[in-house]
């Protein structure tokens, strides 16, 4: 089961930067976590004219690139829409003074990681050897036996 919160920071002021930390070693959350940066705002009281630009450095792919590019007047907000799984984010206003306010989400995974291959069962695995005998898919077999039915019916009311 995942358990999800709301994710929020502001970057105000010049160079104003926040990490995301990551837990990577909980045994809590053995499929890991994920932030999900759904809007990047510009606070009304950000100056006229003035560029602000977000920019993302992840720790695990060494990864800088800006995310948004802001100005009151023009764009006050985007919707990136950007997931960061299992790995610690920095969030950097390299330009500008905003305020600017990021929301999203982090969702941190509790369900334990299962092995499909454990669970297969001796009957699964018989239907498969028999379905492979005649090269037919199962459900496609049982329509062309139910169609050559019709038809046999179909010729003996002629």
């Amino acid at each position: 089961m995942a358990e999800e919160s709301f994710y929020a920071v502001t970057l105000s002021g010049k160079d104003a930067q926040v990490e995301w930390d990551v837990l990577s070693n909980d045994d809590d959350y053995p499929r890991g976590q994920k932030l999900i940066i759904k809007q990047i705002l510009l606070g009304a009281e950000a100056k006229e004219d003035e560029f602000n630009v977000v920019e993302v450095h992840t720790v695990k792919d060494s990864l800088k690139i800006p995310i948004a590019v802001l100005k009151a007047g023009e764009t006050r907000a985007v919707n990136p829409d950007v997931e960061f799984y299992d790995t610690s984010v920095t969030f950097k206003l390299i330009k500008g003074n905003g305020p600017v306010y990021i929301h999203g989400q982090n969702l941190k995974d509790e369900s334990e990681v299962v092995d499909m291959e454990e669970e297969t069962d001796d009957d699964d695995e018989a239907e498969v050897e028999d379905d492979e005998d005649d090269g037919q898919h199962p459900k496609k077999k049982a329509k062309l036996e139910n169609n050559a039915g019709d038809k046999n019916t179909k010729n003996k009311k002629k």
